[in-house]
């Protein structure tokens, strides 16, 4: 079912599409104009990290731009979950803070997941790392969920290549893991004492440790059709490993999410 995203997520979109998407259009707003980049942004994703059934989201994008005094390429994203705010940028290599909105789950989103009680969705705070060289990409981000019942950390790592395959048009293939601590395993992989005894499914009490939630590889590609159209797509897969692959809770170990977005400029004058 088609669902808008939860309110902080809808913001996180708005920032992180915007700032995939609109930025390189205002870009070439005049010194001293104003513009702003509308459009929106719709994607499809599991219904909770193990599911085998997929839902729809959908989110606005706004970025104004006033003058010189855009966010010009120091806003990037990677999904709802890490938005990124470039503060050095040296040499190919660049660091800075990332926010984000963490998902949680309702027990009705799967039948194994009866009784076992609601995960809050949560504010994602954490940092990043990374490095270019050419076509060559190499990142590191540690993101921890700060509010709602799962107060746990992923640390994701890997590399990509990214290549202009035409004027305008970008093409970015990634690849890596994702390391999780105790708490987020318990909290999204784990059943407890008590969940067990409410399990509907009659699910075993299951810890979670800490290590290797996933591998991951993701294909995306942003598309300046004009100097004011602008499209971006994504599309990621995941493979579930370890203890978390292995949860009673997870009905499929392969993970797929898909994003489409589309935005227009419009310059407002001086």
């Amino acid at each position: 079912m088609f669902q808008f995203i939860r309110p902080f997520a809808c913001c996180a979109v708005v920032l992180a599409a915007s700032a995939t998407i609109p930025l390189t259009q205002t870009a070439h707003a005049q010194d001293g104009g104003f513009s702003v980049g509308v459009g929106g942004v719709v994607g499809v994703k599991p219904k909770y990290e193990g599911s085998d059934e997929y839902e729809a989201f959908g989110a606005p994008i706004v970025l104004p731009k006033f003058g010189g005094m855009g966010l010009g390429g120091r806003v990037k994203v990677r999904g709802v979950d890490d938005v990124r705010f470039k503060v050095l940028d040296m040499g190919g290599f660049e660091v800075g803070p990332l926010a984000g909105y963490a998902f949680g789950r309702e027990e009705d989103d799967g039948d194994l997941l009866l009784g076992l009680g609601d995960v809050d969705d949560g504010l994602i705070l954490g940092a990043y790392a990374a490095y270019s060289n050419g076509p060559f990409l190499l990142d590191v981000s540690y993101h921890h969920i700060a509010t709602g019942d799962d107060d746990g950390y992923l640390i994701r790592f890997g590399g990509g290549l990214k290549s202009e395959i035409r004027r305008g048009f970008t093409a970015t293939l990634r690849g890596g893991a994702t390391f999780a601590d105790d708490n987020y395993m318990d909290s999204y992989f784990g059943i407890t004492a008590a969940q067990s005894a409410r399990s509907v499914a009659g699910l075993a009490v299951y810890e979670a440790d800490s290590g290797i939630k996933d591998v991951h590889v993701e294909l995306g590609a942003v598309y300046d059709i004009t100097d004011r159209w602008t499209l971006k797509a994504s599309g990621k897969y995941a493979h579930l490993l370890g203890d978390a692959g292995d949860s009673p809770i997870v009905e499929s170990e392969d993970q797929f999410s898909a994003m489409f977005g589309a935005s227009y400029r419009f310059d407002l004058g001086r």
